[in-house]
């Protein structure tokens, strides 16, 4: 019971951050269960077909506030459900000793890409408006679906990014589209992997525990987009994710590093993380203190 608790607040945190920030519920997600020793494939399963509930309320929530492009949601969202799908028969075919740690590698590098994402550059607005082509958004969105279901998380952290870097879409609509996609990725996944591993690998009861938690916060979620600073949100995900799945990497087979080493390890992620907010919290402010500087300036005559 404690455990289903527990799924329920990662699957609540989870979705409170990804409908916020465009990224990381099946990356928090998938990092829980794998530090629980959950098979990677099974784990990956259990958050898509979480997902399914998931994305589907928080994309009602998102159109609602008008957070959703249309035509994005189908150029990217139909490539990446393939993409998805193929990734998903992909991770079945892998052993357990093999996914694991090629999974916390994958959740590693996308954790650490959030960070420096967030953390250094922001987000780009000198070319909204501009439109979105069909020839970027469908390889992207093959590639994110792709890496969404082989590394239990993706979508996000591969599409947002690279759709605000454009800066063709203002965020709050990117993030909204992405979001609202992703319910595509997820059926396509969740039916992908039944078919390379079956049910009876997927607990059900976690399944709706993650479902639960992110159901609850999908409409808080698509509200606080308008007001939480996506940079220090992304940088203080990005270091959770990184610490955690270094914690995995350093435990497996492939590392087996002594406790001397991972807790030199830790201590040096440990103060990147902080580092990195320091920076998101000053830069966010020195913007937020430019944008009120420009309100007060007068209108020339």
């Amino acid at each position: 019971m404690r455990k289903l608790v527990l799924l329920a607040l990662v699957g609540l945190g989870a979705q409170l951050v990804d409908g916020s920030l465009g990224m990381a519920y099946g990356v928090t997600s998938t990092t829980l269960l794998l530090a629980i020793g959950t098979n990677p494939a099974a784990a990956s399963a259990t958050v898509h077909l979480a997902e399914i509930g998931t994305t589907l309320v928080s994309g009602a929530a998102h159109w609602k506030f008008g957070n959703v492009d249309w035509k994005v949601v189908a150029r990217i969202g139909i490539p990446g459900a393939a993409g998805a799908f193929a990734g998903a028969t992909f991770l079945s075919n892998l052993s357990t000793e093999t996914a694991a740690p090629i999974m916390s590698l994958s959740l590693l590098s996308l954790g650490a890409y959030i960070l420096v994402r967030f953390t250094v550059k922001g987000l780009r607005k000198d070319r909204l408006g501009l439109p979105l082509r069909r020839r970027f958004l469908a390889p992207l969105g093959a590639v994110a679906g792709f890496v969404d279901a082989t590394g239990g998380g993706g979508w996000g952290p591969v599409g947002t990014p690279a759709i605000l870097a454009s800066g063709r879409l203002e965020p709050r609509k990117t993030i909204g589209s992405i979001d609202t996609s992703e319910f595509l990725v997820a059926v396509a996944a969740s039916a992908g992997f039944i078919v390379g591993i079956g049910a009876e690998d997927i607990d059900a009861t976690w399944v709706a525990a993650l479902l639960i938690g992110g159901v609850i916060a999908a409409p808080i979620a698509a509200w606080l987009v308008r007001h939480i600073p996506p940079r220090v949100l992304g940088s203080a995900v990005g270091g959770v994710i990184i610490l955690t799945n270094a914690r995995t990497l350093l435990r497996s087979d492939w590392i087996d590093a002594g406790a001397g080493v991972r807790w030199a390890v830790y201590a040096v992620v440990y103060a990147v993380w902080a580092a990195a907010l320091a920076v998101s919290i000053r830069a966010h402010r020195r913007e937020t203190a430019a944008e009120r500087d420009d309100e007060r300036e007068p209108t020339p005559a």
